[in-house]
């Protein structure tokens, strides 16, 4: 704390006044920049988030077909 700032200056401590927030737990997550930039708030975040979850969830229930075709020989 700078020189100039009293303890007084910040006025009265309240104990515990985040405390219940805290029991709630939280998933803070830092973005890099370049990925930030294309985000301008958390809802268009989770938004994106929501659609690949979507995406990555068709994908693993749609039958898997394979691109190779197994030569049968007579």
């Amino acid at each position: 704390m700078r020189g100039e700032y009293t303890r007084e200056m910040l006025g009265p401590g309240v104990r515990g006044k985040y405390y219940k927030e805290y029991l709630k737990g939280t998933n803070l997550v830092l973005l890099s920049p370049d990925v930030a930039s294309v985000f301008p708030d958390e809802d268009s975040v989770n938004n994106a988030l929501r659609s690949l979850i979507t995406l990555a969830r068709r994908s693993a229930e749609s039958p898997k077909q394979s691109s190779r075709r197994i030569k049968v020989r007579s």
